[in-house]
């Protein structure tokens, strides 16, 4: 794992599906339960963006990007 000293935030236009923006909010909130007022306090944007992260790292983004094959089509 990359230190974060190695790493930036990059903020761009991902697209994913219904159902796997659904999952996440439906993680979300479990994990983080509701409030003594009945709502929940995540911010599903937030995950969407940790959980993107961790995936590009667990299957190697970098080995990816690196190799000019994967830019064709």
């Amino acid at each position: 794992m990359a230190s974060t000293k190695d790493q930036l935030d990059v903020h761009v236009v991902v697209s994913l599906t219904g159902a796997a923006l659904s999952a996440v909010v439906e993680n979300a909130k479990r994990l983080a339960g509701r409030d003594e007022r009945g709502g929940y306090r995540v911010d599903t944007a937030d995950m969407v963006g940790a959980m993107i992260s961790r995936f590009l790292e667990k299957y190697d983004f970098e080995g990816f990007v690196k190799d000019p094959v994967n830019y064709q089509g």
